[in-house]
């Protein structure tokens, strides 16, 4: 096994949803009235610090690491699906930077410490906010 202490990744979180535009419309009810759902958040990308790992060499294999968008929203006043976060497993000890910057995001310098390096999109408002 090949020792690896540096490595680039590209993360990318997802995009929020969009919202719904829709109008109740029944028989007996003369004035429905909007009732579109919000869209659903989309997901952060996370890193957790994890003790069994000593190395970076998982991220010579998988290099991009992308979020879940959420759901749009939908009619009945329906709010759309969030995409589920993701967590990414480094060892203990990694420092984060950014690579265009190369400033210091962060320093995973103990077991189950957590850092967002992406943070998920705002869904979109459905129409059932202008009431």
């Amino acid at each position: 096994m090949k020792f690896v202490d540096e490595a680039t990744v590209k993360v990318q979180a997802g995009n929020g949803g969009r919202g719904c535009v829709s109008f109740r419309r029944e028989k007996f009810i003369p004035f429905g009235g909007p009732d579109g759902g919000d869209g659903g958040h989309g997901a952060a990308v996370w890193l957790r610090a994890v003790q069994g790992i000593n190395t970076l060499a998982d991220f010579r294999i998988a290099r991009t690491y992308k979020g879940r968008s959420g759901e749009p929203g939908s009619g009945n006043g329906c709010t759309g699906r969030s995409g589920e976060d993701l967590y990414i497993a480094v060892p203990v000890g990694t420092t984060v930077r950014d690579a265009e910057t190369g400033d210091q995001r962060g320093d995973l310098s103990a077991g189950d410490k957590v850092l967002q390096v992406a943070a998920g999109g705002k869904g979109g408002c459905g129409n059932t906010r202008l009431k």
